[in-house]
């Protein structure tokens, strides 16, 4: 069997989104699980549109997420360079033997006719199409306007008539009349190849037994293969897998707002969570376990397990996973991953980080959400006194008074300061008051984070606030109630 060799192949030409991340997950498993090779290869031909730092994104990610590459840039290899504006002179030398072949023509067209030709189609209703207009040039013609200097591009030679067709593993067999292609341009004026051109070349000399891109790829595929035959090499094995959605009618766009892998890095997602779940879209292992270390992943990778059908990207199950992952975390851990947000949501050095960090763990699905959580712990908000009013707690404004004015004396001559001395004082205190425990603790959460919704109770907040601040903020809602 032919050595699985698969490569990852982005472009720095925009950000690097979802859809990305996953093809470059696939191709990873695909050849790890078959002890395979694992390329990157960075296709810059499209240089007008590079956007500055998006390389470093596309090796940062692949570092952060643990997707080693076994060549390609900064690790090197046999087949490379892996940067293909490095490999200008290669793509020169298969144009010109792609036209000796007879697979591809010289063509001379200005930008001007070229203009000109796509008003005319576009008055007729005509599809956008090169008219051949350079396919049958007499040899000496075109050794003359080559002798001048006259500016040229190298266009394919698309058979007249016929179809094409070829085999994907997720889509099967699929035949294109060779009417419907294109003779699109291979090399450009200035030497550059596109994108169609270069990816043929670069797959074969590196050996790539398997192409994983998306199905935005299946019609160029039949020109690929036209490419192939003409060369006389062999065609690797198409995987083309269907779209991440945003929707059931858009795909992932940053220009609507949808995430990066950095931005869900910035929103508090663990990677391993990201991975996880950015593998399950579009691609099912069977059963019903959903939480996969990359490890795993690669155990139970196999082809057969891509679905034709578009994967839409749910955030709530994002949400949910990351959560998951969050509490199956060793402590030591969390306590580690959470430290630069805790640092972030809580800025006073007078508070128990290590308790506000115990309330946390099980209550957050996003290392970020600390920061939502904890808004109340550097200043407390000016809050209704209407939360103090709780039905089901069994308070309303005057029993919130009472219980405040008596947990402030209660608590105001405690000597130990932790959730065990608070917890007996103020159960004590209910008791001797007569009421259930709520009536005394509700109006204490609220005194203390102005919230109705908190990572832990009155006994916790106040444990982690210290006393001199839990007893400043009775004072407040005692003055609140009064008012």
């Amino acid at each position: 069997m032919k050595r699985v060799r698969t490569r990852f192949a982005p472009s720095p030409t925009g950000y690097m989104h979802v859809g990305n991340l996953r093809t470059a997950l696939y191709a990873y498993l695909l050849a790890r699980s078959n002890d395979g090779d694992f390329l990157l290869r960075i296709e810059d031909t499209d240089q007008d549109r590079e956007v500055v730092g998006a390389l470093d994104v596309i090796y940062n990610t692949l570092r952060v997420t643990g997707l080693t590459y076994d060549e390609g840039p900064g690790v090197g290899g046999a087949y490379g360079p892996y940067i293909q504006s490095q490999r200008l002179d290669i793509y020169l030398k298969y144009a010109l033997e792609l036209i000796d072949r007879h697979g591809a023509y010289y063509c001379f067209c200005s930008k001007e006719r070229l203009d000109q030709l796509r008003l005319m189609q576009e008055a007729s209703r005509l599809p956008p199409k090169y008219d051949g207009h350079c396919r049958s040039l007499p040899k000496e013609e075109v050794a003359a306007r080559l002798s001048s200097g006259e500016p040229y591009v190298v266009r394919q030679r698309i058979p007249d008539g016929g179809t094409t067709a070829f085999e994907d593993v997720v889509f099967g067999r699929i035949v294109a009349p060779n009417d419907a292609l294109d003779d699109n341009v291979l090399l450009k004026s200035d030497g550059m190849p596109t994108y169609n051109f270069a990816n043929v070349v670069d797959d074969h000399l590196m050996e790539i037994s398997h192409v994983l891109r998306g199905t935005e790829y299946l019609s160029s595929a039949p020109k690929y293969n036209l490419l192939y035959n003409s060369f006389g090499w062999d065609i690797p094995i198409y995987v083309h897998c269907p779209p991440v959605m945003r929707d059931s009618s858009k795909k992932l766009s940053k220009r609507l707002g949808d995430p990066s892998f950095e931005d869900l890095l910035a929103e508090g997602y663990l990677k391993d969570a990201i991975l996880n779940y950015i593998a399950l879209l579009g691609w099912s292992p069977g059963g019903e376990r959903e939480m996969f270390s990359l490890e795993e992943l690669v155990e139970a990778f196999s082809l057969d397990g891509i679905s034709k059908s578009p994967s839409i990207f749910d955030v709530a199950k994002l949400r949910w996973l990351n959560g998951e992952y969050i509490r199956a975390q060793a402590y030591s851990t969390f306590e580690e991953l959470l430290k630069p947000w805790l640092d972030r949501a809580v800025t006073r050095t007078d508070v128990n980080k290590a308790l506000l960090t115990e309330l946390i763990h099980t209550r957050c699905e996003r290392m970020s959400d600390v920061i939502e959580q904890l808004d109340f712990v550097d200043n407390l908000p000016d809050y209704p006194v209407e939360l103090y009013s709780n039905a089901k707690m069994k308070t309303d404004s005057a029993t919130a008074l009472t219980a405040l004015r008596a947990v402030h004396s209660a608590l105001g001559g405690l000597s130990e300061w932790n959730k065990d001395a608070l917890h007996d004082t103020l159960g004590a205190l209910a008791s001797e008051m007569g009421v259930k425990n709520s009536v005394v603790l509700w109006p204490l959460r609220v005194a203390v984070s102005g919230k109705s919704f908190t990572p832990g109770g009155g006994i916790e907040l106040s444990a982690a606030l210290g006393k001199e601040e839990t007893l400043a903020r009775i004072l407040i809602g005692i003055s609140k109630l009064e008012a």
